[in-house]
Protein backbone atom coordinates (compact mmCIF):
# COMPACT_ATOMS: atom_id res chain seq x y z
CA UNK A 1 0.00 0.00 0.00
CA UNK A 2 1.10 3.56 -0.60
CA UNK A 3 1.17 4.22 3.16
CA UNK A 4 4.59 2.58 3.27
CA UNK A 5 6.06 4.94 0.70
CA UNK A 6 7.63 8.32 1.28
CA UNK A 7 6.44 11.05 0.80
CA UNK A 8 3.07 9.94 2.11
CA UNK A 9 1.15 13.25 1.96
CA UNK A 10 2.20 14.06 -1.60
CA UNK A 11 1.31 10.55 -2.77
CA UNK A 12 -2.08 10.64 -1.04
CA UNK A 13 -2.95 14.07 -2.46
CA UNK A 14 -1.82 13.10 -5.96
CA UNK A 15 -3.68 9.78 -5.90
CA UNK A 16 -6.89 11.40 -4.63
CA UNK A 17 -6.71 14.03 -7.38
CA UNK A 18 -6.04 11.40 -10.05
CA UNK A 19 -8.95 9.22 -8.88
CA UNK A 20 -11.23 12.23 -9.23
CA UNK A 21 -10.51 12.55 -12.96
CA UNK A 22 -9.00 9.34 -14.34
CA UNK A 23 -10.52 5.85 -14.20
CA UNK A 24 -8.46 2.71 -13.81
CA UNK A 25 -9.66 1.54 -17.23
CA UNK A 26 -7.66 4.29 -18.96
CA UNK A 27 -4.09 3.65 -20.11
CA UNK A 28 -1.55 6.10 -18.69
CA UNK A 29 1.81 7.17 -20.06
CA UNK A 30 3.71 8.54 -17.05
CA UNK A 31 6.57 10.84 -18.05
CA UNK A 32 9.71 9.87 -16.17
CA UNK A 33 11.23 6.54 -15.30
CA UNK A 34 9.42 3.97 -13.18
CA UNK A 35 9.41 5.08 -9.56
CA UNK A 36 7.70 4.31 -6.25
CA UNK A 37 4.63 6.34 -7.21
CA UNK A 38 4.29 4.33 -10.45
CA UNK A 39 4.12 1.26 -8.22
CA UNK A 40 1.44 2.93 -6.08
CA UNK A 41 -0.65 3.62 -9.18
CA UNK A 42 -0.31 0.03 -10.38
CA UNK A 43 -1.24 -1.30 -6.94
CA UNK A 44 -4.44 0.80 -7.17
CA UNK A 45 -5.38 -0.77 -10.51
CA UNK A 46 -4.05 1.86 -12.93
CA UNK A 47 -2.46 0.74 -16.21
CA UNK A 48 0.79 2.70 -16.23
CA UNK A 49 3.72 2.70 -18.63
CA UNK A 50 6.69 4.96 -17.91
CA UNK A 51 9.14 6.58 -20.25
CA UNK A 52 12.59 4.98 -20.27
CA UNK A 53 14.92 7.75 -19.18
CA UNK A 54 15.25 9.46 -22.54
CA UNK A 55 15.97 13.17 -22.56
CA UNK A 56 12.43 14.57 -22.75
CA UNK A 57 13.75 17.95 -23.83
CA UNK A 58 14.81 16.40 -27.14
CA UNK A 59 13.40 12.89 -27.53
CA UNK A 60 9.61 12.73 -27.91
CA UNK A 61 9.51 9.17 -29.29
CA UNK A 62 7.59 7.86 -26.25
CA UNK A 63 4.79 10.30 -27.09
CA UNK A 64 4.43 9.03 -30.66
CA UNK A 65 2.78 5.78 -29.54
CA UNK A 66 -0.90 6.68 -29.27
CA UNK A 67 -1.84 3.66 -27.15
CA UNK A 68 -2.55 5.72 -24.05
CA UNK A 69 -5.49 7.96 -23.23
CA UNK A 70 -3.84 9.93 -20.42
CA UNK A 71 -0.39 11.43 -19.91
CA UNK A 72 0.80 12.14 -16.39
CA UNK A 73 3.79 14.26 -15.44
CA UNK A 74 4.32 14.12 -11.70
CA UNK A 75 7.16 16.44 -10.71
CA UNK A 76 8.91 16.15 -14.07
CA UNK A 77 8.36 19.45 -15.93
CA UNK A 78 10.56 21.37 -13.49
CA UNK A 79 13.55 19.27 -14.62
CA UNK A 80 13.11 20.18 -18.29
CA UNK A 81 14.63 23.14 -20.06
CA UNK A 82 11.84 23.10 -22.62
CA UNK A 83 8.52 21.75 -21.32
CA UNK A 84 6.70 23.74 -24.02
CA UNK A 85 7.77 21.43 -26.87
CA UNK A 86 7.04 18.30 -24.86
CA UNK A 87 3.52 19.47 -23.99
CA UNK A 88 2.83 20.31 -27.65
CA UNK A 89 3.82 16.76 -28.70
CA UNK A 90 1.41 14.92 -26.39
CA UNK A 91 -1.20 13.00 -28.41
CA UNK A 92 -3.66 12.08 -25.65
CA UNK A 93 -6.66 14.23 -24.79
CA UNK A 94 -6.08 14.14 -21.02
CA UNK A 95 -3.17 15.40 -18.96
CA UNK A 96 -2.44 15.41 -15.23
CA UNK A 97 0.58 17.51 -14.23
CA UNK A 98 2.02 18.28 -10.81
CA UNK A 99 4.93 20.56 -10.09
CA UNK A 100 6.68 21.96 -7.05
CA UNK A 101 5.80 25.59 -6.62
CA UNK A 102 8.44 28.29 -6.43
CA UNK A 103 8.96 29.29 -2.81
CA UNK A 104 10.02 32.87 -2.14
CA UNK A 105 12.01 31.76 0.91
CA UNK A 106 13.94 28.90 -0.70
CA UNK A 107 16.08 28.66 -3.85
CA UNK A 108 15.34 26.16 -6.63
CA UNK A 109 16.50 22.63 -5.85
CA UNK A 110 19.87 21.67 -7.31
CA UNK A 111 21.62 18.40 -6.61
CA UNK A 112 25.38 18.78 -6.50
CA UNK A 113 25.94 15.09 -7.39
CA UNK A 114 23.26 14.31 -9.98
CA UNK A 115 23.07 16.50 -13.09
CA UNK A 116 19.50 15.30 -13.86
CA UNK A 117 18.13 15.88 -10.36
CA UNK A 118 17.83 19.64 -10.64
CA UNK A 119 14.93 22.04 -10.97
CA UNK A 120 15.37 24.33 -13.93
CA UNK A 121 11.82 25.63 -13.40
CA UNK A 122 10.00 26.01 -10.14
CA UNK A 123 6.69 27.40 -11.24
CA UNK A 124 4.21 29.81 -9.82
CA UNK A 125 0.72 28.49 -10.45
CA UNK A 126 -0.06 31.11 -13.11
CA UNK A 127 3.11 30.17 -15.03
CA UNK A 128 2.10 26.51 -15.33
CA UNK A 129 -1.45 27.55 -16.27
CA UNK A 130 -0.10 29.84 -18.99
CA UNK A 131 2.27 27.15 -20.29
CA UNK A 132 -0.59 24.65 -20.52
CA UNK A 133 -2.90 27.13 -22.23
CA UNK A 134 -0.17 28.16 -24.73
CA UNK A 135 0.40 24.48 -25.63
CA UNK A 136 -3.26 23.77 -26.32
CA UNK A 137 -4.58 22.50 -22.98
CA UNK A 138 -7.74 23.63 -21.17
CA UNK A 139 -7.51 23.40 -17.39
CA UNK A 140 -10.47 21.59 -15.87
CA UNK A 141 -9.36 21.30 -12.23
CA UNK A 142 -6.45 22.28 -10.00
CA UNK A 143 -5.31 21.88 -6.40
CA UNK A 144 -2.43 22.94 -4.14
CA UNK A 145 -1.04 21.54 -0.92
CA UNK A 146 1.67 22.24 1.62
CA UNK A 147 4.67 20.10 2.47
CA UNK A 148 5.34 20.58 6.19
CA UNK A 149 8.40 19.09 7.85
CA UNK A 150 9.15 18.29 11.47
CA UNK A 151 12.36 20.30 11.44
CA UNK A 152 12.95 23.42 13.48
CA UNK A 153 13.48 26.81 11.87
CA UNK A 154 11.89 29.62 9.91
CA UNK A 155 11.61 27.72 6.60
CA UNK A 156 9.91 24.68 8.20
CA UNK A 157 7.38 27.02 9.82
CA UNK A 158 6.72 28.72 6.47
CA UNK A 159 6.27 25.29 4.81
CA UNK A 160 3.34 24.58 7.15
CA UNK A 161 1.13 27.17 5.44
CA UNK A 162 2.82 27.93 2.09
CA UNK A 163 1.65 25.64 -0.74
CA UNK A 164 4.53 23.62 -2.19
CA UNK A 165 2.79 21.45 -4.81
CA UNK A 166 0.39 22.31 -7.58
CA UNK A 167 -1.55 19.76 -9.61
CA UNK A 168 -3.69 20.30 -12.71
CA UNK A 169 -6.06 18.17 -14.75
CA UNK A 170 -6.33 19.46 -18.32
CA UNK A 171 -7.89 18.36 -21.56
CA UNK A 172 -6.69 19.08 -25.07
CA UNK A 173 -8.52 22.00 -26.66
CA UNK A 174 -10.41 21.02 -29.77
Amino acid sequence: MYEQYFPKKRYEQTLDFLKKHISTSEKILDLGVENPFSDVLKSKGYQVVNTQGEDLDEDFSALKNGEYSVVTAFEILEHLLNPYSLLKEIKSDKLVVSVPLRLWFSPAYRSKTDMWDRHYHEFEDWQLDWLLEKTGWRIIDRAKWTNPTNKIGVRPILRRFTPRYYIVYAEKQK
